[in-house]
């Protein structure tokens, strides 16, 4: 989705509800990613999704019901990404790196690992922050319970996939190649995926 591109416009009659929720999700993801949920608006959001401000309100009432949903199509699509590398199983490769190949793909869908990262600092808020904890508790109870880690390895992959959000989240791809601590912190994250991470990650002049 080229946000740059979008501008807030009423939707074509011919989009059906739910590919206008789509358009929406998709658009909350990216700028939640982005700006946080107390950075963003939900003129944001229908600017990324090239939706009109009023539709976004009359669809999902609040901005608080926008967030929870791009927080639980976050935590579906990652949850779905582990379950297809766990089921790859002409791939011979251990199972750490098989769903660990997952999470760096969904790169791919702008914002979703930014977004759940706010997700994970929302802990007080009296409505996002038990649904927070509720996805964080499924995210363990899959890497112990499906995937068959011993709580020493979901505590490593959980840890490395924080430090990945991290590296996205303060956009650090620009620094590759000109601060060697950087590069050496990409190279050690991304000894295989490093060409397609470069590619996609997004930038810091980047709206979200």
């Amino acid at each position: 989705m080229d946000t740059q591109a979008a501008t807030p416009a009423d939707p074509s009659p011919r989009m059906s509800s739910e590919d206008r929720r789509e358009q929406i999700v998709q658009g909350a993801l990216a700028v939640f990613g982005s700006k946080g949920y107390v950075g963003s608006t939900t003129d944001d959001v229908a600017r990324a999704a090239g939706i009109s401000q009023p539709y976004v309100v009359r669809l999902f009432g609040s901005k608080e019901n926008l967030f929870l949903a791009a927080m639980d199509r976050a935590l579906d699509e990652l949850l779905a990404a582990f379950r297809r590398g766990l089921a790859e199983t002409t791939d011979a490769r251990p199972t750490a790196n098989r769903i660990g190949d997952a999470y760096v793909d969904l790169l791919r869908v702008r914002g979703l690992h930014q977004t759940l990262s706010h997700c994970f600092l929302l802990g007080g808020h009296p409505v996002i922050g038990p649904a927070a904890r509720r996805g964080f508790a499924t995210v363990w109870r899959f890497l112990r319970d499906e995937a068959g880690f011993d709580a020493d390895t979901a505590r490593s992959f959980l840890a490395e996939g924080m430090l990945i959000n991290t590296l996205i989240g303060l956009r650090l791809v620009d620094d590759y190649g000109n601060d060697p601590s950087i590069t050496e912190l990409f190279l050690a994250c991304f000894p295989t995926e490093l060409p397609e991470v470069l590619e996609i990650a997004p930038r810091g002049n980047a709206p979200w």
